[in-house]
């Protein structure tokens, strides 16, 4: 019996995958057995189908279906993009195809910055032999961004940029590694920003290592090309007393995926995973998130939403799990789509798996219209049909952008939505 047409192309593309690791094994930095172990792991796993339960409602076959070329030389056309970016007073990391540009960069003072390039070392947090993706990234992984904040140091706010394209007119993957440690009572707000122009394949790994007391506000937003694909794995461990604060806005790419797992490995721990996903045409994008609470008193909050036009499709899928350990967890997730068109589609699966007994945990999820009603009302005050629309999706996002403290990262991220708003609009 053949397999089906789908796992055929996704093993095909696999295979174009390996067969760049073989050509490039000898240029790429660092230590050949992880890379080995992570390509032996991807070999026999390939691209994961829809059968793959963590990706049943994401397929990669349009991913398979291009043909990407490592660039390991600098893509063109990305200055043009780096000059439309969000202008942020604050120093920045420009990465163009997943390499440093430090001649494009603005180094901060008070925090160590270092390239995986120059010490290609993987950390222990990614888990390549469980995640494709990941094992993926492990390959082919050319440079990446080392940043340590000092133990009590507030590093103030960095902006880390990533901009794709394409390289002499051919699409082209890159496999950024990124590490963010911060030392006990440290602190640093990132801002990640991802922009391009062409087809291109993103597929960064962060390990984020926050020690006791420390706090780290990450705020992503996705704004990549109409051709281009994100997928996005982040590995998170919070000490005692620490605190992980993340948003991410995904308004970019043709398909687009956030993955991150966070283990709450100390006492008073916090983490907050919100974000929101606002998709046109045939945009896919998904929020994967596994919160493991392995240690007592530690809260974690959840609230992603979803606004979705024309036929694009968006997908949650949240887990708490909750280990014998982790007395007192108090732990929350909420996922809510707003649908602009009948063809839209959402898919939410949160989960909790609890083993100790004294926890508040609690999960739900909500889909709907625009209320006709609050829409003829604003009309009925002289209100445009179009302003009328904007001001109730406006009014859905603000829960979601109004409790991000930061005020030039909320800001950047609103700019981001009032453009897409923008051009939904016309």
């Amino acid at each position: 019996m053949r397999p089906p047409m789908s796992a055929t192309l996704l093993r095909g593309g696999a295979e174009a995958f390996l067969a760049r690791y073989e050509g490039l094994q000898d240029r790429l930095p660092g230590e050949r057995a992880p890379r080995e172990a992570a390509a032996e792991a991807f070999r026999d796993a390939g691209l994961p189908g829809m059968r793959n339960e963590a990706w049943k409602y994401t397929s990669l076959r349009p991913l398979a279906e291009v043909a990407f070329h490592e660039p390991l030389t600098s893509c063109g056309e990305t200055e043009a993009v780096l000059g439309r970016m969000p202008r942020l007073d604050a120093p920045r990391l420009v990465f163009v195809c997943g390499r440093w540009r430090r001649e494009m960069s603005v180094l901060p003072s008070a925090i160590s910055v270092d390239s995986f390039a120059r010490l290609p070392e993987f950390g222990d947090l990614a888990r390549p032999l469980e995640q494709p993706l990941v094992a993926l990234n492990t390959m082919l992984a050319e440079d990446g961004a080392r940043l340590t904040v000092p133990a009590g140091v507030d590093g103030g706010t960095l902006v880390l940029a990533s901009l794709g394209g394409e390289a002499r007119g051919r699409a082209v993957a890159f496999h950024p590694r990124h590490r963010v440690e911060l030392a006990p009572g440290a602190r640093l707000a990132l801002i990640e920003i991802s922009r391009g122009a062409g087809a291109y394949f993103h597929n960064p790994v962060f390990e984020v290592k926050l020690g006791e007391g420390a706090a780290l506000t990450h705020l992503r937003l996705q704004e990549e090309s109409e051709q281009g694909f994100h997928l996005a794995t982040l590995y998170v461990e919070i000490a005692a007393r620490a605190s992980y604060d993340a948003f991410t806005l995904s308004v970019g790419a043709r398909l687009a995926r956030a993955e991150i797992h966070a283990r709450l490995a100390g006492p008073h721990g916090a983490v907050h995973l919100n974000g929101a996903q606002l998709l046109r045409d045939m945009q896919h994008a998904d929020v994967t998130t596994v919160v493991a609470h392995t240690a007592p008193n530690c809260a974690s909050r959840q609230t992603v939403k979803n606004v979705l036009a024309d036929h694009a499709r968006g997908v949650f899928q949240g887990r708490i799990e909750v280990a014998r350990a982790a007395q007192k967890t108090d732990g929350y997730q909420m996922n809510q789509a707003l649908l602009l068109s009948p063809d839209a589609e959402v898919d939410s699966k949160p989960e909790l798996e609890i083993y100790a007994d004294d926890v508040k945990c609690s999960h739900g999820a909500t889909v709907g219209e625009l209320d006709a009603e609050q829409l003829f009302y604003l009309r009925s005050r002289g209100i445009a049909e179009a302003e009328a629309r904007a001001m109730l999706v406006r009014a859905f996002l603000a829960e979601a952008l109004d409790p991000i403290a930061h005020e030039a990262g909320r800001q950047c991220l609103e700019r981001a939505v009032a453009r897409w708003w923008e051009r939904e609009a016309a």
